[in-house]
């Protein structure tokens, strides 16, 4: 038994457009219905459900004459403005079978990126948890450009498991957990846990399916940030919701391996969009990486871009490795004045062990 998964209260799923759609790539509402029954038998039980979800695109596809997913932005944008509307029309009638009510949240990377946007993210979806109702969360590819994507709606889900102080993240997809190779590989085997990221040796190179956009690399991904800030995660097939959640042995479960740290932090370690980097001497990367000690103006070596005081930037060690992250208290040039001289700090809420 699973208990850190079966004792969850607050819990991020996120469903991927394969788990969603028929054969044709077309949306599938029996799918949907079904995705709501097992999250209205938690939200039942008490459990606080935060549900990310593809699929719009998907829905657009028949009522837009498209056989499959469009290539191009500009009709990607276009079909998602087409079936957004429908998917969430799609989850609505199949919630309200059970009495309860959905929201519409749609984000860009760069909603996440900035602080300020980042609070207000919180407080909507904190208040419509506590109002009772389903928060619906996707990216927004309607206006969303190559630039300020996430990528793929699985680190959309980690970084909500962070902004809601979710427990664990459950991943839906069509493959039934992690394997040691393609699942379609003879001698492929299942891993059913995972304690260290830096010992996992499996092949993630093959892309999604063809109504998606992720495979099995940005899960792992998405696994290895929501862990880092005390989240369990299950990769598990979409059928699997509630045995996955009930603590039982399905899919695969990364292990939490980092402790809770408060949101500002994370939000700094994994979505804000960096500015600049400071490289720094040997003495203040053991200041900063040992001691967690302030960085002084004095041990820096290089000002790298052009930043405001405020913004996150890249602390890089003398192997030109970014070791840390941290927010700037004055502009780039300012701080191009104070490199060199001694007893100055020039950071708060500094992030150390982040991959840059």
């Amino acid at each position: 038994m699973r208990t850190e998964v079966a004792d969850a209260d607050r819990i991020v799923v996120k469903i991927g457009s394969s788990s969603l759609t028929d054969a044709a790539g077309h949306l599938d509402p029996g799918r949907v219905e079904q995705l709501a029954d097992r999250i209205a038998s938690l939200h039942a039980r008490g459990k606080k459900v935060v549900l990310v979800s593809s699929g719009a695109i998907a829905a657009a596809l028949r009522p837009l004459g498209l056989d499959k997913r469009p290539g191009d932005l500009e009709t990607q944008q276009a079909a998602a403005a087409v079936g957004q509307g429908m998917l969430v029309e799609s989850y609505a009638r199949a919630f309200h079978r059970h009495g309860l009510l959905v929201a519409q949240v749609l984000f860009t990377a760069s909603d996440l990126q900035d602080g300020r946007s980042y609070r207000n993210a919180l407080n909507t979806v904190s208040r419509l948890l506590r109002l009772g109702v389903v928060p619906i969360i996707n990216e927004n590819d309607t206006v969303a450009t190559h630039e300020i994507r996430f990528g793929d709606n699985d680190r959309l889900a980690a970084l909500t498991s962070h902004l809601v102080r979710a427990d664990a993240l459950v991943i839906l997809s069509d493959v039934d957990g992690l394997y040691t190779a393609h699942p379609d590989e003879p001698g492929a085997e299942r891993i059913r846990r995972v304690t260290d990221f830096t010992s996992l040796r499996v092949d993630t190179s093959r892309v999604g399916s063809r109504v998606g956009t992720g495979g099995m690399r940005t899960k792992v991904e998405a696994a290895r940030i929501a862990t880092s800030g005390g989240v369990a995660v299950v990769l598990a097939h979409a059928d699997a919701l509630l045995p996955a959640l009930e603590g039982e042995e399905v899919g695969t479960l990364f292990e939490a391996v980092g402790r809770r740290r408060p949101r500002r932090l994370l939000w700094l370690a994994h979505a804000a969009e960096v500015s600049g980097a400071l490289h720094i001497d040997a003495g203040a990367r053991r200041a900063v990486g040992e001691r967690h000690a302030s960085l002084l103006a004095a041990g820096i070596v290089k000002v790298e871009g052009e930043f405001e005081a405020g913004d996150p930037v890249d602390i890089v060690g003398p192997d030109g490795v970014a070791f840390a992250r941290g927010l700037v208290d004055c502009a780039s040039d300012e701080l191009e004045r104070r490199r060199g001289h001694s007893g100055l700090a020039v950071h708060t809420d500094l992030m150390i062990g982040v991959d840059s």
